[in-house]
Formats: C-alpha cells, structure tokens, sequence
C-alpha cells in the first residue's frame, strides 16, 4: 500500500467528522473561563481536535479489527477497516502525535490539569486497550465514551482556573448525561456483530429496546439539568429536543431489527453540529451577560 493509502487509511481512523465534538469543549471551557487566546487555547485546541482522536479512534479500530469485519457500518465517517499490516503504523502514529503535545501541556499546566489530563488519556485507552476494555464493560462502556468527550471541556475549565459552581457542576453533569446518551443509542445499531464477536456492551446486555429507551431518558436529564443554570443556559434544554425525536422512532425497536437505529445514527451527527451552533451562540451570550 502507498503512503497516500495509508495515510487516506489512518485519517478515516480519526473520524474526522467527530473531530469538533472534542475540541469544541476544551476551547469554549478555557475561552469563556479566561476571555482570551493564549499558546495554551491553541495548543489545547489543536490537540483535541486532531491527535486525541487520532490516538481514540485509531487505537479503537485496531483492538476491534476483527468486530470490525463483521460490520456493515465500517467505513466512511463510521471509520475505517484497517489492515492488519497497518496496525502498528497507527499505534507509532498514535503516539508521535500525541507525545509532543501531551509535553507541551504539562509544561503550560499544573498539578490540577495533569491530573485530569492523566485520567482522559487513561480513559482514552482503557476504552479499547487488551486487559482494560472498558468498551466490554456494561454502563462502563458509556461512561468512558462519555469521558472521552466530557474531560477535554473539564481541562479546559481546570487549566483556566474556573471557579466550580454548582451551575458549572450542573452544565458539566448535563454533558456528562448526553455523552452516556449518545454512547448507548449509538451502540444500538451494533448489537447483532457485537454479540457476533463476542463483545458485550451496554446495548448487547440490557436489549437494543431498554438500550434506547435509556438513551433518551438521559438526554431528556441533560437537557432539565440545564433548565438550573444561569441565563442563557436554560435555552440549551431545548437542545435535548433533536436528540429525542431522532431515537424516538426506534422506541420499539428489538434486536433483530437493531441495525436499523444506523438511520438514526446518522441523523444524531448532524444535529450535533446543528446542536454545536446552537451551543456556541449562547456561549457567547453568556459571555456577554456576565
């Protein structure tokens, strides 16, 4: 294979559609807690946009590879199969990446920040990592990928010195309940080829039905708990609504016809950049007020 292959190969690994979903929240955290642009936003904001999720997926897609073969999804913005003979060039790709910038924010940070730091790449990695998989781990599997999007916007808010209130606690935990939500529906459409090879999720365990019916009782959460904050956060519950009426359709679904929760799947991200705009203005808003 060229390097072009390889490299076209490696940037589906990242998915490079899913980017923003984690460098938006480390740069609103820090930009709104600080007011400024500083060498820490953009190095902050470089790394959650390209190498976290090139270190995420593309660990992901190498210690799922033979899941992966039996999944129609695979491909495209769903990420890509990768040869077998390309696996540690993504794992050393991983890694050259990562490193320089992990460096650089320990160096610009303190012992607050490394320690969340530490605890997002630990989750990073126990999510897909052989003698961790935490993707295997019923509930723990949505509660990492939760993490993994979650913790970019809480070392943004730690290497900013923002002041934890409980309206803060309140944003951070309606977050913390969308991203669960997002995971668990999103599992949905695998519960067939995971169970297939042998994978247990959060979905393959308690049904893709309850699976669903789960996923949008944590958004409807997140979106009251955000129903408690200051203006204009309470306008952000109204973001819970795209979420709810795209897996609404599959209330009844069962396992045989899981794999029809993808339709919906694809629906969820573009409402997240929808959602993501939508965000961003009353971020701006409350920047403005304050």
């Amino acid at each position: 294979m060229s390097d072009g292959g390889m490299f076209r190969q490696l940037f589906l690994a990242s998915r490079p559609v899913s980017w923003i979903n984690t460098a938006f929240p480390f740069a609103a955290a820090y930009f709104v807690t600080t007011g400024r642009i500083d060498v820490r936003l953009v190095i902050g904001t470089i790394f959650f946009l390209i190498p976290y999720n090139f270190a995420m997926y593309g660990i992901n897609d190498v210690f799922d590879f033979e899941s992966d073969l039996a999944n129609p999804r695979k491909g495209g913005v769903h990420g890509a199969v990768v040869p077998r003979s390309r696996h540690r060039a993504i794992l050393l790709a991983s890694a050259i990446t990562t490193i320089p910038f992990l460096v650089a924010l320990v160096l610009l940070g303190g012992i607050a920040s490394w320690i969340v730091l530490a605890l997002s790449m630990f989750a990073l990695v126990a999510y897909s990592a052989p003698g961790l998989r935490f993707k295997e781990r019923p509930f723990l599997d949505s509660v990492t990928s939760s993490s993994h999007f979650v913790s970019p916007a809480m070392y943004g808010l730690v290497l900013a010195g923002a002041a934890f209130t409980w309206q803060l606690a309140a944003i951070v935990c309606s977050f913390f309940l969308w991203g669960m939500a997002s995971h668990a529906f999103g599992a949905v459409q695998d519960v067939l080829p995971d169970r297939s090879a042998g994978i247990h999720s959060i979905a393959t365990v308690v049904g893709a039905r309850s699976t669903v019916r789960l996923a949008i009782v944590l958004w409807v959460a997140a979106g009251a708990l955000m129903v408690a904050t200051a203006w204009p956060g309470p306008l952000a519950a109204l973001l819970a609504i795209p979420y709810v009426l795209a897996a609404a359709p599959y209330w009844r679904i069962d396992d045989e016809t899981s794999g029809a929760a993808t339709r919906g799947w694809k629906k969820f991200l573009w409402i997240n950049y929808a959602a993501g705009f939508v965000a961003t203005m009353l971020l701006i808003g409350y920047a403005y007020v304050r």
